[in-house]
């Protein structure tokens, strides 16, 4: 009998998947709450923009609720503010914003860069740290929720030869989002926002827009709905639980610590992302490969302060 299984494609009802990166000024908390407004339901924000989430308290008629996420900001805060959102009701979670997962203080980058300053190893460092990026990126994609996630935008630059001159140029090609290369791909939309408060969407799944120069506002919101909920019920879903893959991608973090300290660190990393979504069997096994990663290296240190008694 085949491993694989085989089906008749099928449309079925999913929930929004929505990217939106602009600059500063580019409306990018407002804009995601008028597509929100429009999905109906109830809207809640996750905001690390220091209290920006508040400022627009009247914009929409129903309300939202806003939970305040301070650094550090780990990917393992996030999955754990992303379930207590769903947890608390919400049918819409705003990530305002995304970035700083990956630049802000606790995020990836900052968490890669410590790592590498402890063991020396840059490489290494990464291996410990994209199992838990990876685990954010699954918990928006798996969450029972529409997910609207906003991000920075920074300037994006090409190098490439003056055919006229054969001298090197720096050429301007636009805008990218602060965040781990090919996020956009993630999203089942992905809009860019510019100072005027515009929208091109350079990404749709939907095609209701794709390639297109949009406003956001309500409107969009409903329109993406109704392209939401047309098709056959999703099959019941299992319970949650991490990958095979991202169980063994944090489990090797986690033998792969150099000293206690380091391991201290993956471990406390390891153990938010897995009780976060809650997977108590994957929560066994990481603190079994700690336990014995533990053992290892006290062992080690014991032969080595052994050795110059």
């Amino acid at each position: 009998m085949s491993e694989f299984e085989i089906h008749r494609a099928t449309k079925r009802r999913a929930k929004l998947r929505l990217g939106m990166s602009g600059p500063a000024g580019s409306g990018k908390t407002y804009s995601a709450l008028l597509i929100a407004s429009g999905l109906g339901g109830r809207v809640g924000m996750i905001d690390t923009e220091h209290g920006s989430g508040d400022l627009y308290a009247d914009l929409l008629p129903e309300g939202y609720d806003v939970l305040r996420l301070a650094p550090p900001f780990t990917p393992g805060r996030y999955i754990e503010a992303i379930r207590a959102m769903e947890q608390a009701g919400v049918t819409t979670i705003i990530i305002d914003s995304l970035t700083h997962a990956w630049s802000g203080e606790g995020g990836s980058l900052d968490r890669q860069g410590k790592i590498a300053d402890r063991s020396g190893n840059s490489w290494q460092a990464w291996r410990q740290v994209t199992p838990e990026h990876n685990a954010l990126v699954e918990a928006l994609l798996q969450s029972r929720c529409h997910i609207i996630a906003t991000m920075r935008a920074k300037t994006e630059y090409v190098q490439e030869k003056d055919e006229r001159t054969g001298k090197q140029t720096v050429r301007k090609i636009g805008l990218a989002p602060i965040m781990r290369d090919g996020i956009d791909y993630e999203f089942t939309i992905f809009m860019e926002l510019d100072v005027q408060h515009n929208a091109y969407v350079g990404k749709d799944r939907t095609r209701l827009f794709d390639g297109q120069i949009i406003r956001p506002d309500a409107e969009v919101g409903r329109r993406l709905l109704t392209w939401l909920q047309a098709g056959e019920e999703e099959p019941a879903a299992a319970p949650p639980a991490l990958s095979e893959q991202q169980k063994k991608e944090l489990a090797n973090s986690i033998s792969s610590a150099h000293d206690l300290d380091e391991l201290y660190h993956v471990f406390a990393a390891a153990y938010r992302t897995a009780n976060a979504v809650p997977d108590t069997a994957a929560l066994a096994e990481l603190t079994r490969v700690k336990d014995e990663r533990k053992a290892a290296l006290e062992s080690a240190e014991d032969l080595i302060y052994g050795a110059h008694a």
